[in-house]
């Protein structure tokens, strides 16, 4: 049993510490996974705290993964294990079932999991949480209480550093379809020998009132004129993997013109810069500024990507900079995907459609050199 008690709390305290880890190189991807929760459930009005939500449910994370290697006060943390499994258990589980949701976030963007595979780790986990709960009380602590405790501290302190530092300047591990070396273009295209979805028309007719679905193969013997028609639909038989990693970068100009493939398939260098909405609009900041101009000084192209087009072209002109830089519009939800800082803007340089390098605004100053050594690009 000592045996038994002590591989199972060490698989529990690893991935929970693991799953805690992953996630905080991403806090705000779970803080947009989050919201897709809450906006399947009308909880609009939690949008603004899932970002401190994030934060604090991966730092318990951790801490209560270091905590059962540890044997710390295993009859408290016993508790919140279990109640935390239950919780991540009722998420995956709507997920799975529902199919409102089609991916959980439980090892976020580096390790992708489906709704069902997510439901079943959890299912498993809880399965081994119930038995540590059962022999709480026979689990001892590894270490001193201080030393514990000192532990303890340190991990949270950390935890929350960690995340401070992803925040500011970009996750660590970029495991997104916009990491550096990615050709944007190459990833808004399936992936090569990709499975389409396979589906079969599908017909629902009303009978006796009871609807009855059957596709053109499978009509009822008996089919006559007292079926009435109801709707057709295409049943998903099997699901394929024929989508593209990069599905909703589309760049507009004011007028609702497409201009994607015409800005990534322009030959040479480009510099963007992701702008959320209009409170992220780097007014008087000497950093944007000097990227922009050492851009510009090179003769490379500068592209404002924003969701808040109307508040950065006006505030173009303020500066006078709306002959030098070109603004436009793009979807909100791509604009989260590729610029993962917390900060103001972020700032891509591309030659062509490959990304070569990202910074944050915080590292601005980083993209001088780089855009400093760039070979004279004059505009046509």
């Amino acid at each position: 049993m000592k045996y038994l008690i002590a591989i199972t709390r060490s698989i529990v305290g690893i991935l929970f510490i693991f799953s805690g880890l992953v996630k905080a190189n991403d806090p705000l991807g779970l803080s947009y996974k989050m919201q897709e929760f809450f906006e399947v459930w009308n909880f609009h009005w939690l949008d603004n705290f899932t970002l401190a939500f994030s934060i604090i449910m991966i730092v318990f994370e951790i801490v209560a993964g270091v905590a059962v290697l540890l044997g710390w006060r295993m009859r408290l943390f016993s508790w919140l294990l279990l109640l935390l499994i239950i919780f991540f258990t009722f998420l995956t589980g709507y997920a799975y079932l529902s199919g409102k949701v089609r991916e959980c976030g439980c090892f976020g963007d580096c390790i992708p999991l489906t709704a069902g595979q997510s439901f079943t780790k959890d299912l498993v986990l809880l399965v081994m949480i119930l038995f540590l709960f059962a022999v709480r009380d026979q689990i001892t602590p590894v270490l001193k209480p201080v030393q514990s405790m000192a532990v303890l501290v340190l991990s949270t302190i950390l935890s929350f550093a960690f995340q401070w530092q992803v925040l500011v300047h970009l996750p660590s591990v970029d495991c997104l379809p916009y990491r550096v070396h990615n050709n944007i273009l190459d990833k808004m295209k399936p992936p090569p020998g990709a499975i389409p979805d396979s589906t079969v028309i599908t017909m629902v007719y009303e009978k006796g009132g009871k609807q009855l679905e059957f596709d053109a193969s499978h009509f009822p013997a008996d089919f006559n004129d007292s079926y009435k028609f109801v709707k057709r639909y295409d049943k998903l038989i099997r699901k394929g993997n024929n989508e593209a990693a990069i599905k909703d970068f589309i760049l507009l100009t004011g007028d609702g013109a497409d201009t994607t493939q015409a800005v990534l398939e322009a030959k040479g260098y480009k510099l963007f810069a992701f702008i959320k909405d209009q409170d992220h609009i780097p007014h008087n900041a000497e950093h944007f500024g000097l990227t922009i101009a050492s851009a510009m000084a090179r003769h490379v192209p500068v592209l404002l990507i924003t969701g808040a087009y109307d508040d950065l072209s006006t505030w173009t002109r303020q500066q006078g900079l709306d002959s030098l830089l070109t603004v436009v519009k793009c979807d909100a939800t791509a604009i989260k995907t590729a610029a993962r800082s917390l900060d103001k803007p972020t700032f891509y340089l591309l030659k062509n459609a490959t990304i070569l390098k990202k910074w944050s605004y915080a590292d601005a100053v980083a993209a001088l050199p780089s855009i400093a050594e760039l070979s004279d690009q004059t505009t046509k």
